[in-house]
């Protein structure tokens, strides 16, 4: 394929409300055509958890590609241009933990309006909660270690690298090797060295001195591409030279073979030279598994880069999720597949901790049905405009790690398939049964 760069039509995808499924478009068509625009409540939600765990506009040329296609009329296409969200928007404060079934984000609006949001909205928050919930994991996993995203280079592309790094790093990463996740979201950016550099010098002592007289802040050196414990004690001799210079080794970077067996030996090199203080960090094939299996072990690892584990999700790379009406015009809707039934109405969650703040347990149920505990869905947006004064990214990474403290230990321990008592009210099951009797 040899996709052009100077399209006309859509420049920048992602600000574009053409990035949807054509049905949205044509189940649009047919809603202004039959006057079906009173409100409509549809939630995006989870409906199974795994076993293991600003608004777009259409632009002009958009209008005019669209109207030329032939797929809508044209008196469909003008309606379009005056389209906005105007809508109000529910949601749990971003960072908070979420089980199955309970709302992630309510939107409630006419109904073209709301029909519109879900393909594009769907993209956005599966993936971010999926890489979060990922990420989320690794640092269950490794408690007091700093985890760093390596995975732009496997991500499915330029935006899923930079939504992976915000994520990543919302749910306990130290920040990101993806440089414009630094600028566009404030997230830190760290880096090393490759390989590369090493072998396009003479010897592994002129490619770490080189880098150190380059790069001397939060000098890290990759000592493996030829032989990890020789590379050890090179990097351990130049280190004397170094400080004397007034540059600091901080750390080295393992990246290949048995990385806790290599951790130790380089661990036991760099103690016997006086570099206590050096510290490890290691990279190549990281997931929870791994980070659970060297805690256990003792590995003294003092850091990771995770890359494809981590921005492809490659345990669980989907969320079964979906966003579904749940009222329109007043009267509750549900969805009764085989397999996908849904709850009807607008929903609220209310969370109960226990003394010491610890999640003890959810109840599902119609907004309006006060329960014990906290309420968790909470209003957004009011009239097409935010209305939450929105947290600075600390303010949500700091939320999100008060809600990991407070997940009972089970699901801390990452154990296998742990129970969370996550409950339906008797008023969302009386409502869902009175809406299957006048459904036909």
């Amino acid at each position: 394929m040899n996709p052009r760069n100077d399209d006309p039509v859509i420049g920048d995808p992602g600000a574009s409300l053409l990035l949807t499924d054509l049905y949205q478009l044509t189940m649009l068509q047919s809603y202004l055509e039959h006057g079906m625009t009173e409100t409509a409540v549809f939630e995006f939600f989870v409906r199974r958890l795994p076993g293991r765990r600003g608004l777009p506009r259409i632009t002009a040329a958009e209008l005019d590609w669209l109207a030329s296609s032939r797929h809508f009329p044209r008196d469909f296409v003008d309606r379009l241009a005056d389209l906005r969200f105007t809508g109000e928007v529910h949601a749990p404060p971003e960072g908070t933990v979420v089980f199955a079934d309970e709302p992630i984000i309510r939107v409630t609006a006419p109904l073209p309006e709301a029909q519109l949001m879900e393909t594009r909205l769907i993209n956005i928050l599966h993936f971010q909660t999926l890489i979060a919930s990922r990420a989320a994991r690794m640092a269950l996993a490794a408690p007091g270690k700093t985890l760093v995203d390596f995975g732009l280079r496997r991500a499915h592309g330029a935006e899923a690298g930079l939504m992976a790094a915000r994520a990543a790093y919302l749910a306990g990463f130290a920040g990101t090797a993806t440089v414009p996740a630094e600028p566009r979201y404030g997230v830190p950016i760290y880096g090393t060295m490759a390989h590369s550099f090493i072998q396009a010098h003479d010897s592994e002592e002129a490619a770490f001195e080189h880098f150190a007289r380059s790069r001397p802040q939060s000098l890290i050196l990759l000592i493996d591409t030829y032989d990890t414990e020789a590379g050890a004690e090179k990097a351990a001799r130049l280190a004397p030279k170094l400080a004397a210079d007034g540059i600091r080794l901080a750390g080295v970077r393992l990246d290949s073979g048995d990385l806790a067996d290599h951790a130790a030996k380089v661990r036991a090199i760099l103690d016997r030279h006086g570099l206590a203080d050096v510290s490890i960090f290691a990279s190549g094939g990281i997931d929870e598994d791994k980070l659970l299996a060297y805690e256990a072990g003792g590995a003294p690892i003092d850091g990771y880069g995770i890359g494809t584990a981590l921005t492809t999700s490659s345990d669980e790379p989907a969320l079964d999720c979906a966003y579904k009406l749940q009222e329109y015009a007043g009267k509750p809707k549900r969805k009764r597949s085989e397999g996908k039934a849904t709850w009807p109405g607008r929903k609220q969650v209310f969370r109960r901790h226990g003394a010491d703040g610890t999640m003890q347990g959810d109840v599902l149920t119609v907004e309006g049905d006060e329960q014990d505990g906290e309420a968790l869905i909470r209003p957004v947006m009011r009239g097409g405009r935010c209305i939450a004064d929105l947290p600075s990214l600390e303010q949500i990474r700091a939320h999100c790690a008060g809600q990991l403290a407070r997940l009972p230990v089970p699901l801390r321990r990452l154990e296998n398939e742990p129970r969370y008592a996550a409950e339906v009210a008797p008023a969302l099951r009386d409502l869902a049964a009175e809406v299957d009797r006048e459904t036909t």
